[in-house]
């Protein structure tokens, strides 16, 4: 693989994105990756992790230009299929079946530990232009609670996460002056 390469490509569709969905997003990803990767010895294919990675930020919206970059890298069609899979497996919303796919869709659930809930939503609701309350209310409607793991290490990890930011989030509130707690 010739990261430098496709950290050259990825990295224009990444230029325009907060900085908690830019390439930076990536490096967070691929550590929380190779953290899961312990555990599964039988995905010995890093290079597809690494690209379902990079290409996590944009699949959906120029599959394929990637699909031409990775022609152009004159990689089996089948191969590309499958990276191009575990790419869309990725997103936060889609149920991934390959084990790849798993990984990194539990990747970017667990992306920064046990705090980064809180602050990428704060970051991306400022980045946004949202007030406080409508970043917590955002927060409560679309975050806390929601979405899944699916490998048990990532599943451990998401709900210490989970429980941290339930507990920031009611202490944040209650010190809230009342002007901003909608009353």
């Amino acid at each position: 693989m010739d990261l430098e390469g496709l950290i050259s490509f990825a990295k224009p569709f990444y230029e325009s994105k907060d900085l908690m969905h830019d390439l930076t997003h990536i490096d967070r990803m691929l550590h929380s990756a190779e953290r899961l990767l312990k555990h599964y010895p039988e995905i010995t294919d890093h290079d597809l992790i690494v690209y379902g990675c990079y290409f996590h930020g944009f699949i959906y919206s120029h599959e394929s230009a990637i699909r031409l970059y990775l022609n152009g890298l004159s990689l089996p069609g089948t191969y590309i299929d499958k990276i191009v899979t575990a790419a869309w497996e990725s997103q936060k919303d889609e149920v991934p079946e390959s084990l790849e796919g798993k990984l990194l869709h539990d990747a970017h659930r667990i992306e920064g530990g046990k705090t980064y809930l809180i602050v990428k939503s704060l970051c991306t609701g400022t980045a946004r232009g949202q007030s406080l309350e409508q970043t917590l209310d955002y927060f409560e409607a679309h975050v806390l609670s929601k979405g899944v793991c699916y490998l048990p290490e990532a599943q451990f990890i998401y709900k210490e996460m989970q429980q941290f930011a339930d507990m920031f989030i009611k202490d944040l509130r209650a010190s809230l002056p009342a002007s901003h707690k909608g009353i």
